[in-house]
């Protein structure tokens, strides 16, 4: 079902209804004016444990072998130098 706010309170409320995952009609004197269309749906508990995750093995595997995130940097740096020769 849609969900229909006036603009007001849509602006009142933009933090939160930029957070939501489904479409927003925007209402002005009952009439609908336009549509707030999420461009994709927020992430969910598990994607985020999963990420974090994912985090902590890389930056275990970076502990193990000596590599900082300013060595990667350097690397990417010196690597985008040279590819464009």
């Amino acid at each position: 079902m849609e969900t229909k706010v006036g603009v007001k309170e849509f602006r009142a409320h933009l933090p939160a209804y930029l957070d939501s995952v489904s479409p927003i009609a925007i209402t002005r004197h009952g009439e609908t004016i336009g549509y707030y269309i999420p461009a994709h749906p927020g992430r969910n508990q598990a994607e985020l444990d999963a990420l974090k995750q994912a985090a902590a093995q890389l930056e275990a595997m970076m502990s193990a072998l000596g590599v900082s995130e300013d060595d990667i940097v350097a690397e990417f740096k010196t690597r985008r130098t040279t590819d464009k020769r």
